[in-house]
C-alpha cells in the first residue's frame, strides 16, 4: 500500500515539476575540487565520505561510514543522511495542529525519532543536478513525501543541495514546500565526523567550541521539558573551547542535546561551533540558518563494522545536526516548526574545512 501511494505521488506531482518522475536507481556520486572531496548517495542524500588533507598533507576521511552503498539501507544509526519529515523527537508520537490530532508512527518507545520507522533517510530520493566541473561542483536531491507518510500531513516536496565552495567549503542548503496542507517540517543533516580520520578512534580529545548560550533539557525519554536555560555551571558549557572529553564523564552516556544557538532563527547565517583535532591539525566551522543544534557523541554506535573494516565504538564520532528544536510541535514556546502551503522552509549550513600549520621539532 505504501508504495502504491509513493508511486501515484510521484506521478501526480512530477509533471508540477518539470518532468516526469521515475524511479531511480540508487548510486554514489563524487565532487572535488583539488584534494578535497565528498561522495553522496541517493538513499537518504547521505554523505558517505568527506575526504580531507591533514596539516602534513596526507589526506583522510572523516565521516563514519560504509563501504557499501547496500549496507546505509540496513543502517540504523542514520549515519551521513538527511533526516525528517521532522528530525530528533516527537514526544507521545502526536500532536495537533489546527484543531486535528495527527498520530505519527512511534519508533522509539512511544515516541517518533528522525521521522519514523521509515523517514527520509530510509527512501530513495531522485538525482535532480549533477555538476561535476566548474568553480561550484553540486549534487541536488529531491524526494516527495505524501500525505499520510508515517502519519504526518500533506504532501511535501524536498530538496537537498550539496555544493563545494571555494577550495574546502561544504554547503548544504535543504528546502521544502509544503503542497495542500499545513505540515510540521524539520530537516537535518546527520554526519559522523571524526577529524582524526575515521577509523582513528574516539573523539575524546578533539576540541569543540558551541556558540550556545542556553540548551533544552529533557526528560528520561529525552523529551524536551519545555524549559530552556543556561549552560552555565553544566557541562554541556562550550562557550570556550574545551575537548569534548573534558566533562563528558558527569553524563549517562555522553552527549545527546539541542542546543539553542546564539543569534537565533532567521535568514542570516550565525556560527554554530568549531571543532579542531590537534593530532592532524584539521579544523571544521560550521554555521547554520537554523535556531538549534544537535550534539551528539555517539553514545550508542557500538560494534558497528564500517569502512574498511574498522570497527566503531562509542564515541567514535560526533555529530552536529543543525535543526529546528525536539517535539517544537508540541511546545509553543519553542520556534515554529509548521510549514503552510506558500511558504518554503529553508535551512542553510556550511562547513568550512581548514588546517593548522604543522610543528616542526
Amino acid at each position: 500500500m505504501v508504495k502504491v501511494s509513493l508511486l501515484f505521488c510521484f506521478v501526480a506531482f512530477g509533471f508540477v515539476y518539470g518532468s516526469m518522475a521515475t524511479t531511480e536507481e540508487v548510486g554514489v556520486y563524487e565532487l572535488k575540487k583539488g584534494n578535497f572531496s565528498v561522495k553522496f548517495t541517493n538513499w537518504g542524500a547521505t554523505i558517505i565520505s568527506v575526504v580531507l588533507p591533514d596539516k602534513n598533507g596526507k589526506l583522510g576521511d572523516v565521516v563514519l561510514g560504509y563501504d557499501s552503498v547496500e549496507t546505509y539501507k540496513n543502517d540504523s544509526g542514520y549515519f551521513g543522511a538527511i533526516v525528517g519529515r521532522f528530525a530528533n523527537r516527537i514526544g507521545g508520537a502526536q500532536f495537533t495542529l489546527d484543531g486535528t490530532t495527527y498520530k505519527v508512527v512511534a519508533n522509539e518507545g512511544n515516541n517518533t525519532l528522525h521521522g519514523g520507522l521509515r523517514g527520509f533517510s530510509d527512501v530513495v530520493w531522485k538525482v535532480r543536478t549533477y555538476k561535476t566541473e566548474g568553480h561550484a561542483p553540486r549534487v541536488v536531491f529531491s524526494y516527495y513525501s505524501y500525505d499520510g507518510e508515517q502519519g504526518f500531513p500533506g504532501d511535501l516536496f524536498v530538496t537537498v543541495a550539496y555544493t563545494l565552495v571555494g577550495d574546502s567549503y561544504l554547503s548544504v542548503r535543504m528546502r521544502a514546500k509544503a503542497l495542500n496542507k499545513a505540515t510540521p517540517v524539520n530537516l537535518a543533516q546527520h554526519t559522523y565526523w571524526n577529524l582524526g580520520g575515521h577509523d582513528s578512534g574516539d573523539i575524546l580529545s578533539e576540541e569543540i567550541q558551541i556558540f550556545a548560550s542556553h540548551y533544552t533539557p529533557v526528560n528520561s525519554q529525552m523529551i524536551p521539558t519545555g524549559e530552556i536555560v543556561s549552560v552555565k555551571g553544566t557541562p554541556y558549557d562550550f562557550l570556550k573551547p574545551y575537548t569534548v572529553g573534558s566533562s563528558i564523564n558527569k553524563l549517562a552516556n555522553g552527549y545527546d542535546i539541542n542546543y539553542v544557538l546564539d543569534g537565533g532563527a532567521g535568514k542570516k547565517m550565525k556560527p554554530v561551533a568549531n571543532v579542531h583535532d590537534k593530532k592532524t591539525g584539521r579544523m571544521m566551522e560550521l554555521w547554520t540558518t537554523a535556531p538549534g543544534v544537535q550534539f551528539y557523541t555517539a553514545n550508542f554506535v557500538i560494534n558497528v563494522t564500517g569502512k574498511d573494516g574498522f570497527v566503531y565504538q562509542p564515541h567514535a564520532a560526533l555529530c552536529l545536526e543543525t535543526q529546528g528544536f525536539p517535539d517544537a510541535v508540541n511546545h509553543p514556546n519553542f520556534p515554529s516548526t509548521i510549514v503552510t502551503p506558500g511558504q518554503t522552509y529553508k535551512h542553510k549550513m556550511l562547513f568550512k574545512f581548514s588546517v593548522t600549520a604543522p610543528s616542526y621539532k
